[in-house]
């Protein structure tokens, strides 16, 4: 074998896991089942425990790890459970483990830190983290090896931390294929207010005006209110405990969030009033200006340019669509799917880099395909 394929053997071959040994998960749910299968995919042992024996063995049926032993010696320690129980967890586990670094996965960081320094426990080697990853639905049942990929995977350290312990859990971070990020608990939760929770209760009080909504109103529902409402299929009881454990910074944001609603209503109160529709074009220009600035792919704060092809709803049409295009030598960013109800076909929005758009139309146009529309 020549260097050159020595060399590209090597570069194809998959980086050893930063984490070693026993990886001990204390909660067999969504996050803990999925960093399971993550781990045991790259050959690491993983012990878990839960609360639930039924939670527990569903998990081991699905193959998230094998049940915890007594005499287990964890390299690592996660801790996987619901905000209001996650002090209690980190307390016995740190006092049942010492010396072994422990991390939670819990999406607030600061309510269970407050409660365990005031218990005076020894937080050494306890790094709290949150990966910035989920779906709708929970349980082990819902578990994915690849929920991380891609994800920001948020530690948050102090001066006391040991370089060790930070490394071994960034490692835990790097080996699911998130992206670690460092924050304090106060920035974290201020974050997650803005980006993630607030977000749900806005979902859910939006889709909750359609609990009484005429069915006729219903059935003109397109992409745009599904997006929108997409998380509001979320457990209540888990928001619940998040909500109540965040809301200091959820309330700020909501104040704001009420402040503008309420100007915007006041505006349309009378739409012809000197200065209301101004106030209106600012509110949609605000948008625009804050969509811009969320990361896309890598990233980036780069936008992309769309068209919409009509594919009809048969087998195989998605993947001839993306095969064609594969052809023309356009690189699809993104893709979002939408079904006209009633019609025996779908819309294919097609996210692209804005020089691609002109030769992907025309090419897809040449071999027979329906273009709906560009925004280039």
């Amino acid at each position: 074998m020549s260097d050159s394929m020595n060399s590209s053997a090597r570069a194809a071959a998959p980086l050893a896991p930063r984490v070693r040994g026993t990886v001990r998960i204390v909660g067999a749910g969504l996050l803990g089942s999925s960093i399971g299968h993550a781990l045991t995919a790259r050959g690491i042992d993983v012990a878990l425990d839960d609360a639930s024996p039924a939670q527990l063995r569903l998990a081991v049926d699905y193959g998230a790890g094998r049940f915890a032993q007594p005499d287990d010696a964890p390299s690592l320690i996660v801790v996987a459970v619901p905000p209001d129980v996650t002090a209690d967890v980190i307390a016995r586990e740190l006092s049942a483990h010492p010396g072994v670094v422990v991390t939670d996965v819990a999406s607030v960081k600061l309510q269970p830190l407050h409660e365990l320094r005031a218990r005076g426990i020894d937080l050494t080697h306890y790094i709290g983290s949150h990966p910035l990853a989920g779906r709708e639905r929970g349980g082990a049942i819902s578990a994915r090896a690849d929920l991380f990929i891609g994800r920001p995977w948020v530690v948050c350290r102090d001066g006391e931390t040991p370089a060790d312990d930070l490394a071994l859990v960034e490692g835990l971070a790097l080996d699911l294929g998130a992206v670690p990020l460092e924050m304090s608990p106060e920035e974290h939760d201020r974050s997650v207010a803005l980006v993630s929770h607030v977000p749900q209760l806005v979902a859910s009080l939006l889709a909750g005006r359609f609990v009484d909504a005429p069915d006729g109103a219903l059935g003109l529902a397109g992409q745009g209110v599904r997006d929108t409402t997409r998380i509001a299929a979320s457990a209540p009881e888990l928001w619940v405990q998040i909500l109540g454990a965040n809301a200091e910074p959820v309330v700020d944001v909501l104040d704001a969030l009420a402040a503008d609603l309420s100007a915007v209503a006041t505006a349309l109160r009378a739409p012809d009033a000197p200065g209301a529709r101004r106030a209106v074009a600012d509110t949609i220009r605000r948008g625009n200006d804050g969509v811009e600035r969320l990361p896309g792919k890598h990233g980036q704060n780069r936008r992309f340019d769309s068209f919409v092809v009509m594919v009809d709803d048969t087998p195989g049409q998605l993947g001839r669509l993306f095969g064609e295009l594969g052809e023309l030598g356009v690189n699809v960013e993104d893709l979002r799917l939408e079904h006209s109800p009633g019609a025996q076909f779908g819309l294919a929005e097609i996210s692209v880099v804005p020089d691609a758009v002109r030769p992907a139309t025309e090419g897809l146009t040449a071999r027979g395909w329906r273009i709906a529309s560009t925004n280039d």
